[in-house]
């Protein structure tokens, strides 16, 4: 359940517009509700600002649709990572106007969306880092912030990263995905004034151990604006850089 609208039904209840018992009711749920297989998570949009989200590897097409549909009833926005093609066409049937993001493994439904805060640049080093990225982008956007994508800016053409500068510079926050050596954080730290949090891909050849490389690359950049993540993380890439670029939210 959204802030807002637990500050509404609030003023209902002052108003006499509701009842206690309606209140109640509608807060019943929280601060979680027990599936059986799963306990969601209401208060967290409370706590945090933004709802739970699903990680989908692992679950059924049915436990996915049903999580997802039952977030969905209380209006906040939705966002399920890492599905499939079966966990896509099962939460479609329960909640149509679900989003399939085929690309980034990911499912959204964006309901009563806030105004833009803050704006997120989402960049990767190749192509084959965009998966990655694209699951920080939409993380990014669906819980508010304003994203500018830039793809295929490695390091071994870093003319064409100089050619985004004045993008990278109007940036709050910064994702950066790369893999192989994972070089482009660093590049990319020294070059703005805000935090980068720097995501290593399981891109590469045999020495590149399935992102492990690029994480320690990562991990002993010298640019001190630098923060890493998880190996192949773009959600938590996506989500800890909407919190910087919001700001701080008073309650």
């Amino acid at each position: 359940m959204r802030r807002e609208a637990v500050i509404e039904l609030l003023r209902q209840l002052e108003a006499h517009t509701t009842t206690p018992e309606a209140v109640a009711a509608r807060l019943a749920s929280l601060p979680f509700e027990d599936l059986g297989f799963a306990k969601l998570d209401h208060h967290r949009s409370l706590r945090s600002g933004m709802p739970e989200v699903i990680f989908a590897a692992g679950k059924t097409p049915e436990q996915v649709a049903t999580i997802f549909s039952r977030l969905a009833a209380t209006g906040v926005s939705v966002l399920a990572t890492r599905v499939d093609a079966d966990h896509a066409a099962s939460v479609r049937a329960a909640v149509p106007p679900v989003e399939y993001h085929e690309l980034a493994r990911c499912l959204s439904l964006s309901q009563s969306p806030p105004a833009p805060q803050g704006h997120v640049v989402v960049l990767c080093a190749g192509t084959s880092d965009l998966p990655i990225a694209e699951e920080a982008a939409i993380t990014a956007e669906l819980f508010g912030a304003r994203v500018t994508r830039i793809a295929d800016v490695g390091v071994a053409g870093l003319h064409r990263l100089l050619a985004r500068l004045d993008d990278l510079r109007r940036a709050d926050a910064i994702v950066c995905c790369a893999g192989m050596e994972g070089a482009l954080p660093s590049v990319v730290g020294g070059l703005v004034a805000v935090p980068v949090i720097a995501v290593p891909t399981s891109v590469g050849y045999g020495a590149a151990f399935e992102g492990v490389a690029a994480l320690l690359g990562m991990l002993n950049a010298c640019s001190p604006n630098i923060s890493v993540v998880n190996i192949d993380n773009g959600f938590g890439a996506g989500y800890i850089a909407t919190l910087i670029a919001r700001g701080p939210q008073r309650s």
